[in-house]
């Protein structure tokens, strides 16, 4: 399978096991949630992993791949003050590591900008494609 075929699944695959591992390995992620943030941290975590699975199913579904690809840019710079925090605060993370964070979310905003960008205008749910006549094929 070429890159550019590969690149909904991979994008699908990053999203659905950084979804799984906010309920595998929660304590991962607990350190990203600025205590400004109302409520427990957990409830944070487990929010954003839930987020990410259903992206992640939204870009490995043809239909709704160029929504999911879109919804992952959003998602990705919606973390990315969580990424900051960690930068300042990293706790028990190197902070070299925290500060190296930081630029991998413009790579991650554009490839799922790509993906959208590559979905078929009729992989959208409800959409046609392009006809070259009217419906049936007759000319009026």
């Amino acid at each position: 399978m070429r890159l550019r075929a590969a690149s909904p699944y991979l994008l699908a695959g990053l999203l659905l096991g950084a979804g799984a591992t906010h309920f595998l390995r929660p304590e991962f992620y607990d350190p990203l949630v600025p205590p400004l943030l109302p409520g427990d941290t957990r409830t944070w975590v487990h929010g954003s992993g839930v987020v990410e699975l259903a992206v992640g199913a939204l870009v490995a579904a043809p239909r709704a791949r160029r929504h999911g690809a879109l919804a992952a840019a959003a998602l990705f710079v919606a973390v990315f003050p969580g990424n900051v925090w960690m930068a300042l605060e990293p706790g028990d993370v190197p902070r070299w590591v925290a500060l190296a964070r930081l630029p991998l979310q413009v790579p991650l905003v554009l490839w799922a900008v790509q993906v959208a960008r590559q979905s078929e205008p009729g992989d959208l749910p409800g959409a046609s494609p392009l006809r070259a006549g009217p419906p049936g094929g007759r000319a009026r």
